[in-house]
């Protein structure tokens, strides 16, 4: 039987690797299939992974119905046995429930490829509604890991070295946690643990704050206080 399952994981684990190595596995069993992506980082009509592979694939605008493309092409003789369908966290509710019609109605298997939440940790409509409606929910297992080396369950945005908690929803970026963005309005992104992320302790701060991103420090409260200012008995 067809299922419609959602591969969900932070940034960084993994997850358009696996859709990559997904398409490859049932290919080359002889099953066809399509490929939708939405907002890649590499541009449009492309599925593209951080270790350097890519794919083209069918670009999800917000006015795209699935059902009715696959129906198209289903109508038209085209075999279409299942669906990689990446960037999923950005697709709407609407979008997400065509795909679901289309494993019951059509018997095609749909694998969704997403991250569950934004930089707020607040879920993605798409990914709500995925949680809500698959078949199966699978956390990847690779784990993307904090500067402190704890495991990352947080994405964090990061505008010009600042780590921020407002703005719109969905804004494209990348991730360097590493190197201090030197352009006006530079979009990045970080993988967290929780405690980092409630104290607002990027990797940028903590070497700011002189402390390694190898250590784990017992307290790191002190890096969010303001400086003691000077008096002559120092």
């Amino acid at each position: 039987m067809a299922e419609l399952v959602f591969f969900s994981g932070t940034m960084d684990c993994g997850k358009s690797t696996l859709a990559l190595q997904m398409d490859h596995n049932h290919a080359a069993r002889g099953r066809v299939g399509l490929i939708f992506t939405k907002m890649d980082r590499a541009g449009s009509n492309v599925l593209s992974s951080r270790l350097g592979l890519s794919t083209g694939a069918l670009e999800v605008h917000d006015d795209l119905d699935l059902w009715d493309t696959v129906v198209e092409r289903a109508t038209a003789g085209q075999r279409v046995d299942y669906l990689v369908c990446d960037e999923a966290q950005f697709y709407s509710t609407a979008q997400v429930e065509q795909l679901a019609r289309i494993v019951d109605e059509m018997e095609v298997d749909v694998f969704a490829f997403g991250i569950t939440a934004d930089f707020k940790t607040q879920l993605f409509p798409g990914s709500k509604r995925l949680i809500e409606l698959a078949d199966r929910v699978q956390v990847l297992q690779v784990e993307a890991l904090c500067w402190c080396g704890r495991r990352g369950t947080t994405n964090a945005r990061i505008v010009d070295g600042v780590m921020v908690v407002e703005g719109d929803q969905v804004v494209v970026g990348d991730t360097n946690p590493i190197v201090t963005p030197s352009e006006s309005g530079v979009v990045e992104y970080e993988v967290l643990c929780r405690r980092h992320y409630m104290r607002r302790m990027t990797a940028h701060a903590a070497r700011a704050a002189s402390l390694s991103p190898e250590v784990l420090p017992f307290d790191l409260d002190v890096c969010a206080l303001p400086p003691r200012p000077i008096t002559q008995s120092d």
